[in-house]
C-alpha cells in the first residue's frame, strides 16, 4: 500500500447563522481544507449520508435539530467523526454536557479566528487526519473526496458503503476484519440489520473488481471475516 496524491480534508460547518458560517470559513481559509456548510442538524445528517466528512464544527442553538441532538446522532452513526462545538453558551454545565455527548473540543463565541484554526488543526492531528485521502493498491487508486476509483485510466464512482468498505480493507492489507467489526465501523454500532449485508457488499465489490483482472483480491477467512490481499 502506498499513499497517493494529496486532496483536501473535508470540514462540515453546521450553524444557522450565515455570518458565523462565513466567519469560520474565513478563519480556516488557506488551511488546505474543503469547507462545507449546513444551516441545521437535519440537513447536516443528510449531507453526511452523501459525502465523507473528516471533521464537524457545530453550534448548539439551531432550529429543527439542536446541537445536542445532532451530537447524539453523529456519535451513534459516525463514532469516529471529530466534533468541535462552537456556541454562545459559556456555562460550565453546557461544556460538561457537550463532552458527555461526545464533543471533542469546545469554543465559545465570540471566538478568536486564530484560536479556532489552531483547535481544528489540533483535532485533525489528534485523529491523524491527513490532507492525503487516497490509497493506492496496485494499479487501483481510491479517492475519499469523491468516492472515486481509478483503475487503468478508467474511473468509476462507488456507492458510499461499498467505497468505505473497500477503503477500510485497502487501508489495512492482509488484516482480517470480522463481520461485526466491519458492521460497526462502516454502518455504525446502532445498525440493526443483518451481518449478511457485509457479504452482499463484498459480493458487489468482487463483481466490480474480479480477481483475475485486478491487482488485489478480497479473501474470505473462514470462520472469521475478510481481508484484502495484493496480487503480484
Amino acid at each position: 500500500m502506498t499513499w497517493g496524491k494529496k486532496v483536501m480534508a473535508k470540514i462540515l460547518i453546521v450553524d444557522d447563522d450565515p455570518f458565523i458560517r462565513q466567519l469560520i470559513k474565513l478563519a480556516l481559509r488557506g488551511e488546505e481544507m474543503q469547507l462545507l456548510d449546513s444551516s441545521n442538524g437535519v440537513e447536516a445528517l443528510e449531507m453526511l449520508e452523501r459525502t465523507r466528512v473528516d471533521l464537524m464544527i457545530l453550534d448548539i442553538m439551531m432550529p429543527q435539530m439542536d446541537g445536542w441532538e445532532l451530537c447524539r446522532e453523529v456519535r451513534t452513526r459516525y463514532p469516529d467523526l471529530p466534533l468541535l462545538m462552537v456556541t454562545a453558551k459559556s456555562e460550565q454545565a453546557h461544556k460538561v454536557k457537550g463532552f458527555q455527548l461526545g464533543t471533542d473540543d469546545y469554543v465559545v463565541k465570540p471566538f478568536d479566528p486564530l484560536e479556532l484554526a489552531m483547535r481544528v488543526k489540533a483535532l485533525m492531528k489528534r485523529y491523524k487526519i491527513n490532507v492525503s485521502q487516497t490509497v493506492q493498491i496496485g494499479d487501483v487508486e481510491l479517492n475519499r473526496s469523491n468516492l472515486e476509483v481509478v483503475q487503468g485510466g478508467q474511473r468509476q464512482t462507488l456507492p458510499l458503503k461499498e467505497f468505505e468498505l473497500l477503503f477500510k480493507l485497502a487501508g489495512h492489507p492482509n488484516q482480517v476484519f470480522t463481520r461485526n467489526q466491519l458492521v460497526d465501523q462502516i454502518w455504525g454500532m446502532d445498525y440493526e440489520g443483518e451481518e449478511r449485508t457485509v457479504d452482499v457488499h463484498i459480493k458487489r465489490l468482487r463483481e466490480r473488481f474480479p480477481e483475475e483482472t485486478s491487482s488485489f483480491a478480497i479473501v474470505t477467512v473462514r470462520g472469521l471475516g475478510y481481508k484484502l490481499e495484493l496480487r503480484a
